[in-house]
């Protein structure tokens, strides 16, 4: 099987930081808003070099949705920025209306996704937002793995003309894939072949299904995995293509179950290849306060907790 070796720890908001700073050293048309969290969503590098096209909104999210939606009516290309929590649960109807229902070139950026916001606990750490994101229409939703992938959506995502919802996280993760590597939006990543189970993981996830695909592979399990960093719109023939082969699947993400890429794939099964599934995500319950580490093994967001998938759904494969 083919191995990925971490390159040093990175976290994913960096990766958006820096993509951001290039893009605005390289289109004119670039602004970029935060509510109140420059320094954490690592945006200080393109407001000290474009003070003209940086907007600090204060702790107003909604306010800022609407300006972007404006900017973006005037032709800007406008990239929000705050935590994930904030950036959706807190600003849903602005996004409805004036971003989705208006059709608007707004870039959606939202760091601190998920339980691995850590110590800020469960008010901040919100597992709920792929699903409100990928129920509007028209809105693409992406999930990123690491830091070279967040820096590759970044600048890809200002090429694409329509809204855009970009989540990645607070802490430093393993950075492991290719910084050359072309984002393209829609396009799951096959990162390892295999024949017995297919897993298809998004976000910090794709790590550790990565680390338990080695593991099983050492008990003779082959699994096959599929980076699936954009959920909305699903690339659809690679998870067929692969559960064809395999003929039994784990969906694997920091989300809640119910809304997030693991439902999405199940919905993909029913109607066009009803294989057996098995899902690792949290289970219809909010965060608490903890270190991320912590908090990713005491919900079972980790790489036991894929194998023990596996080793689920092999038991239900025909």
């Amino acid at each position: 099987m083919r191995k990925y070796s971490n390159q040093g720890d990175k976290d994913t908001r960096s990766g958006f930081g820096e993509g951001l700073t290039e893009l605005g050293r390289n289109n004119t048309e670039v602004v970029a808003l935060c509510a109140d969290l420059t320094g954490s969503l690592k945006m200080n590098t393109f407001a000290d070099e474009n003070p003209e096209r940086f907007f600090q909104v204060g702790i107003a999210e909604a306010n800022m949705i609407g300006l972007a939606a404006g900017l973006a009516t005037g032709g800007k290309i406008p990239f929000t920025g705050t935590f994930a929590n904030f950036s959706t649960g807190r600003v849903y109807d602005q996004i409805r209306q004036s971003v989705a229902y208006s059709n608007k070139n707004v870039k959606i950026c939202a760091s601190h996704a998920g339980i691995t916001l850590g110590e800020d606990g469960a008010t901040h750490q919100i597992l709920e937002d792929i699903g409100l994101m990928k129920m509007l229409p028209g809105i693409t939703v992406i999930n990123t793995c690491d830091f070279n992938q967040t820096k590759s959506a970044t600048l890809e995502i200002c090429n694409f003309d329509g809204p855009v919802y970009l989540r990645f996280g607070r802490p430093k993760v393993a950075n492991f894939t290719d910084s050359s590597d072309k984002f393209q939006i829609g396009k799951g990543i096959l990162m390892t072949e295999g024949s017995d189970v297919t897993i298809v993981a998004t976000g910090h996830l794709v790590w550790e299904a990565i680390q338990a695909a080695e593991k099983l592979h050492e008990n003779g399990v082959n699994a096959e995995i599929i980076n699936i960093h954009t959920i909305k719109p699903l690339d659809e023939d690679i998870i067929l293509n692969s559960i064809n082969k395999t003929g039994c699947l784990v969906s694997a993400e920091e989300h809640n179950i119910y809304g997030g890429l693991g439902e999405s794939v199940a919905r993909l099964l029913t109607s066009r290849a009803p294989y057996p599934q098995e899902f690792v995500g949290t289970n219809d319950t909010f965060g608490e306060s903890g270190t991320p580490l912590d908090l990713m093994n005491k919900y079972g967001l980790n790489s036991d907790s894929i194998i023990k998938a596996v080793t689920r759904v092999l038991k239900r494969k025909a």
